[in-house]
């Protein structure tokens, strides 16, 4: 039996996590940087149909290459980013939840997920990201140099046939904010 592949995402955290009640928390991570800032702001970095990774077609059931719809965001609290958010979802089957997700605009997917008692959220996983990694690297071309290391989660939101894969990789800033305040 073969062991867990060295850089896998993990379904429990071990050891220090700087933010770690921030990183576990299941509800929305929108509505908690809300409460948690005096000013909260979603800035839509791009939106469109990109080629899905091996490591996201894997996790949705798809073939890697396949089109997908790509969003990515950054949630700022207080002028500052402090989540880099990746979402992914196939573009086949056509879904009534397609139409929702290409007009969001300025709008946090959090808004579409969290307002529907039928989109069932799965496991959360966890993954310290370098420069190796594409998210990182996505996010470090958005917003210029990162610390060497940074955390992310990620979980698929939906059923098995039109599932969305949401990815966050957790800022520095993320640190500045309190974090006992607890949303739903």
């Amino acid at each position: 039996m073969r062991g867990r592949p060295k850089n896998a995402w993990l379904r429990r955290l071990a050891g220090p996590v700087p933010y770690k009640d921030w990183i576990t928390a299941r509800g929305s991570l929108t509505a908690r940087l809300q409460a948690a800032s005096r000013r909260f702001e979603l800035r839509c970095l791009r939106q469109c149909l990109a080629p899905l990774s091996p490591d996201e077609a894997g996790r949705l059931g798809l073939r890697p290459g396949s089109l997908a719809w790509v969003r990515e965001v950054l949630l700022l609290t207080d002028g500052e980013p402090a989540i880099f958010a990746h979402t992914v979802m196939a573009r086949r089957p056509r879904h009534p939840f397609d139409l929702r997700f290409g007009a969001l605009g300025e709008r946090s997917l959090g808004s579409l997920l969290f307002a529907d008692p039928r989109i069932a959220r799965g496991p959360l996983e966890f993954r310290r990201l370098d420069h190796r990694h594409p998210l990182y690297r996505r996010a470090e071309a958005a917003l210029g140099p990162l610390p060497t290391c940074l955390w992310a989660r990620r979980s698929r939101f939906g059923s098995r046939a039109k599932g969305v894969l949401v990815s966050e990789l957790f800022l520095p800033a993320i640190l500045t904010l309190e974090p006992g305040i607890r949303t739903a």
